[in-house]
């Protein structure tokens, strides 16, 4: 009979907690099939078919920061544990959804459950050991490139060979798996004697400048960035934002702490993170054309849906692979030299697309090397967060963080978009992205790439004297 190790429950708790990332982050991904077939299935245009994937960010964008919050308040395991609700409800409303109003309030209540994996990071700061916690923090940070990668391939699997409505089946049953997983296997997470009052006025000031921001970016492109509206959005973004930075600045009890967020290396590592959004999406936006494209246009690969996925599905597995070693490599010399390390494999990966755009297997080298300086970057930036602010506020702290990336995200999609769309060229009747445009938005993801790497550069070294009790762990080691 095996002998059961003390240390045995902690593996659990962060395969439980890596498990709930993944689920929840594969809900980005899943729906990305079904976008040509939406307007018919629900009876609808295509304009008002793509809400079911802005619905999605929005209601992430919002829920994330308050459930960081609600974490550093109530406890994270607490909070956890809610956030699987409206990832449930919504997988199932979904599921039973056929026409649009349904499915937007069931996707919806799955983007309220985002706020999941920076709950994980607090709670692993609980509850693993200190020599654990920096392959762990990596390995959970870096659930939210692994989910999506893992999520495509997924999807186009039982989209072609099932019922589409599995997919919500399959996605509500999964949250069901992770609210059991965590209920018995997760231990409770420490609640500060004062938990404080919530921020209700910050939250709702937050609320309606990235709501503002994000539909700006997101609709751009449908609804045109000449027009009198996203500029409207815009404007009312950066207003509300200059008015919620004030009051959270006078807040005794703020939602964001911006006194904290503003120095040197959570202000720095966020705009890193940032950019790193920016960066990673255009692989995830660009590659799945290129391979799906007929080959009669001289640069497409002309594979199947579900070929598509499975030769960007290793690109996840890496990513899971690499997270320890960018742990160890923290280890040994810090967060700040992981997190340059990644960036300048995803800008070296980007600048090679000209040469591995030519094949299935150069394409997937590509996203496996974008792949690992995620892994790299995204295991580092908890480390250099956590570092910096006090316990209390950890969770709020990665939230933030955590909505930074989606923030680049979303740009980038924006970004691609406008790319293809002035580029476009004629295919049998019909326009497609042309393969200048493709490598411009490859390029482009470079330089981001590469600005980040800059950037990571200005965040300062911690003198031992300032080093808070997260660094002091071997694991978490000297900036």
């Amino acid at each position: 009979m095996p002998v059961r190790t003390p240390d045995r429950p902690k593996g659990r708790t962060i395969r439980v907690l890596v498990f709930a990332g993944i689920v929840t982050t594969v809900m980005s991904t899943l729906v990305i099939p079904l976008l040509g077939e939406l307007p018919a299935l629900l009876g609808t245009s295509p304009s008002n078919a793509s809400w079911v994937v802005t619905v999605t960010l929005l209601a992430g964008a919002v829920a994330t920061p308050v459930t960081g919050r609600l974490g550093d308040m109530y406890g994270a395991r607490r909070m956890l544990l809610v956030c699987t609700i409206p990832l449930i409800v919504g997988s199932f409303l979904c599921a039973l959804s056929s026409s649009l109003a349904p499915m937007l309030v069931g996707r919806a209540l799955q983007g309220a459950g985002f706020g999941i994996v920076p709950l994980g990071i607090s709670a692993l700061r609980s509850l693993v050991p200190p020599a654990r916690l920096g392959s762990a923090i990596a390995l959970m940070s870096s659930s939210l490139g692994i989910g999506g990668a893992l999520g495509l391939p997924l999807a186009a699997a039982v989209v072609q060979y099932t019922n589409w409505r599995m997919l919500f089946w399959g996605a509500g049953l999964a949250g069901v798996l992770v609210a059991v997983l965590i209920a018995r296997l997760v231990r409770d997470t420490p609640v500060p004697a004062e938990a404080g009052r919530f921020d209700l006025v910050g939250t709702l000031g937050l609320s309606v400048a990235l709501v503002a921001g994000l539909l700006a970016i997101s609709k751009g492109g449908d609804w045109g960035w000449t027009g009198a509206t996203i500029p409207i959005l815009f404007a009312v973004s950066i207003v509300a934002f200059v008015v919620w930075g004030r009051w959270e600045l006078r807040s005794p009890a703020p939602l964001v702490d911006l006194r904290v967020s503003k120095g040197n290396r959570v202000l720095v590592t966020n705009i890193v993170a940032a950019l790193i959004g920016f960066s990673m999406y255009f692989q995830a936006l660009l590659v799945p054309q290129i391979l799906m494209l007929p080959t009669e246009t001289g640069y497409g690969l002309g594979q199947s849906m579900v070929a598509m996925g499975l030769w960007c599905a290793p690109a996840g597995l890496l990513m899971m692979a690499i997270s320890p070693l960018g742990a160890r490599l923290t280890t040994l010399r810090s967060p700040r030299t992981t997190l340059f390390a990644g960036c300048l494999m995803i800008a070296a990966a980007y600048a090679f697309a000209g040469l591995l755009m030519r094949s299935p297997w150069g394409l997937m080298a590509l996203t496996c090397c974008v792949a690992a300086g995620i892994g790299l970057a995204y295991g580092a930036i908890p480390t250099l967060i956590m570092g910096a602010v006090p316990p209390t506020q950890i969770s709020s702290a990665n939230s933030v963080n955590t909505l930074l990336r989606s923030v680049g995200g979303t740009a980038s999609a924006a970004v691609a978009g406008v790319v293809l769309a002035q580029t476009t060229v004629a295919f049998r009747g019909t326009s497609i992205p042309s393969e200048g445009g493709l490598l411009t938005g490859m390029l482009i993801g470079a330089a981001s790439a590469l600005l980040a790497a800059a950037v990571t550069l200005a965040i300062r070294r911690v003198r031992p004297e300032d080093r808070t009790d997260t660094e002091a762990a071997p694991a978490v080691s000297r900036q």
